[in-house]
């Protein structure tokens, strides 16, 4: 395969690439849709590409997917890594003020299988979930800096379903007592992700912690619980006394719970 030609002096159609960039406001971009997105074509964009990768105005993020030498947006890069990203997970929990731990990785969902990035010294985990539970989406930033993320609710129920990816139990506690949630979106999500396990142990939590505006919803999780106990904490050790109206077996303690969520009773 011949090599491509790189030349020292940026050249007229690079100049060209570069302005069209500034006019059209993009700092990210695929290269599959660039032309469109500038509303031009070129006649050798691999090679105006390799160019102004070697030249340091771009760099090159992954086969195909580039930004300006300088941006450096997680949200937007983390989504832009997969064609469906959202963020997610203990990134959302942070990003909608809910938790004030920093994760140090950036969690995107997605339906389709991406093995884990390291892109600017930031790790991006990618998690694989059922096309159902894609729900709960809004979008934030502007122009070319849009990204999608999972809204408050969703996020809190994604944790409760994978809470391995929630930044810490405590955490999550701490983030279900502190955050105003509407009840009608918690079942909707509820039934997205289909997972009884988390639905108990989210009613419970509700109910416990005297959750203001819950009633619908713990009608709708009563209706769910099944005769099988699981543990309160899905990562601690099998004991602890048994609530018997949700199926679960405390082995975090009432008064545990209470402290975690510096409740005062």
């Amino acid at each position: 395969m011949a090599r491509r030609y790189l030349s020292k002096n940026i050249l007229e159609d690079q100049q060209q690439f570069i302005r069209l960039l500034d006019r059209y406001e993009i700092d990210i971009f695929c290269i599959d849709d660039i032309e469109s997105t500038l509303d031009h074509e070129f006649s050798n964009l691999n090679e105006i590409l390799e160019n102004l990768v070697e030249k340091e105005f771009l760099t090159r993020m992954e086969r195909g997917k580039y930004c300006r030498k300088n941006f450096r947006d997680e949200k937007v890069i983390g989504c832009y890594l997969v064609v469906d990203g959202i963020i997610s997970y203990w990134s959302a929990l942070n990003i909608h003020g809910l938790t004030e731990q920093f994760p140090n990785t950036v969690f995107i969902q997605t339906v389709k299988v991406k093995g884990d990035k390291n892109i600017f010294g930031v790790a991006y985990q990618f998690v694989k979930i059922n096309p159902r539970k894609r729900t709960g989406i809004q979008q934030e930033g502007f122009g070319n800096h849009r990204y999608r993320i999972t809204d408050k609710e969703k996020t809190i129920v994604d944790c409760f379903d994978l809470p391995q990816y929630s930044g810490g139990y405590p955490e999550l506690l701490r983030a279900f007592n502190d955050t105003d949630l509407g009840q009608d979106k918690l079942i909707e999500y509820c039934k997205a992700i289909n997972n009884l396990s988390a639905i108990k142990r989210m009613a419970f939590l509700a109910e416990f912690l005297g959750k203001k505006k819950m009633s619908r919803f713990l009608k709708f999780a009563a209706s769910k619980v099944n005769p099988r106990y699981i543990l309160i904490d899905p990562f601690g050790q099998e004991e602890g006394v048994f609530n018997s109206k949700w199926k679960l077996r405390l082995n975090i303690s009432e008064n545990e719970i209470r402290s975690i969520c510096n409740k005062q009773y």
